[in-house]
């Protein structure tokens, strides 16, 4: 006989059988897998938006990540949202607690997010609720700490809802590339002189080159936006810290987009023009822009951090372990 008369059921962790883990299911996790399945309906199956009416909200976003938006680094949020979550996965699992009902608000918050961009035909403002209502289900069903550190992952969908062209930003920046390209191209021996947003040789006889919109640097800009938010996430440091790594992001992305066209007058002036202004021009934003702009962001991230960043973190693990070993020693001795 078992000489512990608990039953299967009593021995199941209370908070784990609220949250619907372990095969229990209660009616909270019943009413989430049916509102949930309502959400994917209306995001996914519920046409509303276009100019034929015919996109829903996902598929307007899905469709919304292409050149003309500044906006095809969309396409990477939804593995880096999923990268963020992984990362913590054990965090999380761990934190699971009883859910709590003040999930509810947030939920009814998106619900009304979606119902205004459905009805003045927005869907900006129906994409942007959907993130307030999963942060609802996950504190409706796994409680506080699960939702503390599933807000920012969940979150993170706003940074890459497309936000409306602003020509008057876009033209500040096509301005200041165009001042720091010829400046910097006079600095390393290339003579030039503009004319609005076109750059013109003093001396060479390659074309006129025009800073236009797609070369402002606001693609850059808000791509590398995106890497230096998760990035700052990840980052294992104190709040003030992580804002600088994420802030620093803007003018990393001024100085690597200059950096790239003057690298076109340079080729221009001293090698090939057609080469510089076509194959170096769609290719020079892979190799010459992200892997300095990513360097950088390592390079802020170690000061802050005072070292490598996985070094630093090989310390504070040697450090816990020796802290954790002179305490079991003490504890020993003390018995």
């Amino acid at each position: 006989m078992n000489p512990n008369p608990t039953s299967s059921t009593d021995s199941i962790n209370p908070s784990v059988s609220a949250a619907g883990y372990g095969g229990v299911l209660t009616p909270k996790v019943i009413a989430g897998g049916i509102f949930l399945s309502a959400v994917i309906w209306y995001y996914c199956f519920v046409p509303r938006f276009g100019s034929d009416h015919s996109y829903t909200s996902i598929s307007w976003l899905i469709g919304s990540w292409n050149p003309k938006t500044d906006y095809e680094h969309g396409k990477l949020a939804i593995f880096i949202i999923m990268g963020m979550l992984f990362s913590r996965h054990k965090e999380i699992k761990s934190s699971v607690s009883e859910g709590s009902y003040w999930g509810l608000l947030s939920v009814v918050l998106g619900c009304l997010f979606f119902y205004a961009g459905f009805r003045t035909l927005q869907p900006r403002i129906s994409v942007g609720g959907l993130p307030f209502i999963l942060w609802g289900g996950v504190l409706f069903l796994w409680g506080w700490r699960v939702a503390l550190l599933t807000m920012f992952p969940l979150f993170f969908v706003w940074i890459a809802i497309p936000l409306p062209t602003f020509q008057q930003a876009t033209t500040h920046l096509q301005l200041l590339a165009t001042s720091i390209a010829h400046h910097g191209s006079n600095l390393l021996g290339v003579e030039t002189y503009t004319q609005g947003t076109t750059i013109l040789p003093v001396k060479g006889d390659w074309k006129p080159l025009s800073i236009a919109h797609g070369c402002s640097g606001i693609r850059s800009l808000m791509a590398l936006l995106m890497f230096s938010a998760a990035w700052a996430y990840l980052a294992r440091m104190s709040f003030w810290k992580r804002v600088v790594l994420f802030l620093s992001a803007v003018p990393l992305a001024i100085i690597g987009n200059s950096l790239r066209v003057i690298s076109i007058f340079l080729i221009a002036e001293f090698g090939d023009a057609n080469w510089a202004a076509t194959t170096w021009h769609d290719w020079s934003g892979l190799l010459l822009f992200y892997p300095f702009s990513l360097f950088m962001l390592l390079v802020i991230h170690s000061v802050l951090e005072g070292g490598l960043p996985w070094k630093v973190a090989k310390k504070r693990t040697l450090r816990r372990v020796t802290v954790s070993a002179s305490e079991s020693d003490a504890t020993k001795s003390s018995s």
